[in-house]
C-alpha cells in the first residue's frame, strides 16, 4: 500500500457576505487566480455533479427560504449559512490508478457521500476540479499531471421543533410542538455525541468527570474513508489528523520554482541593462559630433566626405535605435514588475510554509522522540477487520433502552 496516499476531508463555513469568493473559485467565474497552477483552458474538463441552474449561491438560498424548504429564523445577520467540504487524496494516487477517468468515478461516489450527509436537497454545488496543474508530479512523470479534488457547497440543515410558547391562549398547547422546520445551523449539524476513548477502549473523562466527545471532523475523516472503501476504492489510508504533508511538499516545490524563475528574471534584467549600455557606447559622443565640419561665412558648414558619411550613418542609427531603446525600456520595466511580484509571492509562500511547519512541529517532534509510539498511535486509528467486527458486535449488543432518542427522518448524522 502506498502509505503516502491519504484521504482528506476539510469543512469550512461561510456567511452570505463571504460565500461569493468561494463561488467564483469553484465555478471558475474569475478571469485569473492567485493559484498560478489553474489552467483555464482545461476548465471544461471539470465535472459538475450539482449546480444552481445559473443562480448565485445566495440567490439559490433565498429561493429555498421563500419556498419554505429551509429557514434562517433566529440567526444573526452574519451567521454562517454555507458549508464547503473539500474531499481530496494525493495526486499520485489517481495518476497510478487511471488518472482522470478514475478520479471521476472516485469523486462521484464521494459526492454521493455528501448527499447522504447533508441531504440531497441541501446540496448547493458540487464540482470536481481537474484543471489545477501539480508541478511537482508533472516534473516527476515528465508530462502534465493535474490535481483532482472535489468541492461541495451545502446548507447545514437540521430539523428543529418549534414549541408553542407560554403565552399561547390554549393552555393544552403550551410546550407542545407547533411545527418542525428545516433550520440552518452549522453548530447543531456538526455536534458530536460520540464519546472519546483511550487505547484500551475506556471513555476519556474531563477534569469535572464528564465524558469527552470525539471531534466532529475526526469522525468525518472516518466516515469518508470507510464509505469510499466500501465502494471498492483501495490503496489509500485515512488522513492523519492535522497532517499537511502533501501541502508542505507542494508549497516547498512552488517556492523553489518561483525562486528559480526569480533568478532567471534577475539575470535577464542584468543582460538587458548591459545590452542597453553597450548600445549607448556604440554612438559617438556629443563632443565628437559637435566638432564635425567647419563653419563658413553666412552660417553654412562644410564637411569632409568621410565626416558627412559618418554623420548620416549616425542619424540613421539614431532614428533606428529609438524604437530599440523604447522596446528595451518596456521590457526592462516589465521584467522589474515580474521581479517584484515574484519576490512578493516568494515571501508570502515562505510565510505560509513557516506557519505550516509550526503547525506540524508538535507532531514532528513527537515522531522524532518517540517514533514507535507515534506509529502505534496512528495505527490504532485504523482498526483491523477483527477489531471492527468486535466493536460492531459490541454495539449490536447494547440494550435498546440505552438509545436515548427516537430516530427522525433527517440528513446523515456524524455520530453514527
Amino acid at each position: 500500500m502506498a502509505a503516502q496516499n491519504r484521504s482528506v476531508a476539510r469543512v469550512s463555513q461561510y456567511s452570505a457576505a463571504k460565500i461569493g469568493k468561494v463561488e467564483r473559485h469553484n465555478e471558475r467565474k474569475n478571469e485569473s487566480y492567485e493559484n498560478m497552477n489553474v489552467d483555464l483552458e482545461r476548465s471544461d474538463m471539470n465535472i459538475v455533479f450539482a449546480d444552481t441552474s445559473g443562480m448565485t449561491y445566495n440567490d439559490y438560498l433565498q429561493k429555498k427560504i421563500e419556498e419554505g424548504k429551509v429557514s434562517t429564523r433566529g440567526l444573526k445577520k452574519d451567521a454562517k449559512l454555507f458549508d464547503e467540504m473539500i474531499i481530496d487524496v494525493n495526486t499520485d494516487y489517481f495518476e497510478t490508478h487511471g488518472g482522470y477517468e478514475y478520479a471521476k468515478q472516485f469523486y462521484e461516489e464521494a459526492f454521493h457521500f455528501t448527499q447522504e450527509l447533508y441531504g440531497e436537497q441541501n446540496i448547493v454545488s458540487a464540482v470536481m476540479h481537474a484543471d489545477e496543474l501539480n508541478q511537482a508530479m508533472s516534473e516527476k512523470y515528465g508530462y502534465p499531471v493535474y490535481h483532482y479534488h472535489l468541492h461541495v457547497v451545502a446548507l447545514p440543515v437540521v430539523e428543529k421543533e418549534v414549541l408553542w410558547s407560554k403565552r399561547c391562549k390554549d393552555p393544552e398547547l403550551r410546550g407542545t410542538v407547533k411545527e418542525v422546520i428545516q433550520q440552518i445551523s452549522h453548530s447543531k449539524k456538526w455536534v458530536s455525541n460520540t464519546p472519546a476513548q483511550d487505547e484500551q477502549g475506556q471513555p476519556i473523562l474531563k477534569a469535572n468527570g464528564k465524558p469527552m466527545y470525539r471531534k466532529s471532523y475526526s469522525i468525518l475523516q472516518d466516515q469518508v474513508f470507510d464509505y469510499l472503501k466500501e465502494k471498492g476504492f483501495r490503496d489509500f489510508e485515512r488522513g492523519i489528523p492535522g497532517s499537511t504533508a502533501e501541502h508542505l511538499t507542494s508549497l516547498e516545490y512552488q517556492i523553489r520554482k518561483d525562486k528559480e524563475r526569480l533568478s532567471e528574471i534577475s539575470e535577464k534584467i542584468e543582460i538587458e541593462q548591459i545590452s542597453y549600455s553597450e548600445n549607448h557606447q556604440n554612438y559617438k559622443t556629443y563632443h565628437e559630433i559637435d566638432n564635425l565640419g567647419q563653419k563658413k561665412l553666412g552660417g553654412k558648414y562644410s564637411l569632409y566626405q568621410e565626416d558627412y558619411k559618418s554623420l548620416t550613418e549616425l542619424a540613421k542609427e539614431g532614428i533606428a535605435s529609438r524604437s530599440v531603446i523604447h522596446e528595451l525600456r518596456r521590457e526592462n520595466s516589465r521584467l522589474q514588475n515580474d521581479n517584484y511580484r515574484l519576490r512578493s509571492r516568494v515571501e508570502r509562500l515562505t510565510a505560509q510554509l513557516m506557519e505550516m511547519k509550526e503547525l506540524c512541529k508538535p507532531y514532528l517532534e513527537a515522531l522524532e522522540r518517540f517514533p514507535e509510539k507515534v506509529k502505534e498511535f496512528f495505527k490504532s486509528l485504523t482498526p483491523t477487520k477483527e477489531k471492527s467486527l468486535s466493536e460492531k458486535q459490541k454495539t449490536q449488543s447494547v440494550p435498546s433502552h440505552e438509545h436515548a432518542k427516537p430516530k427522525k427522518k433527517r440528513s446523515r448524522d456524524l455520530s453514527r
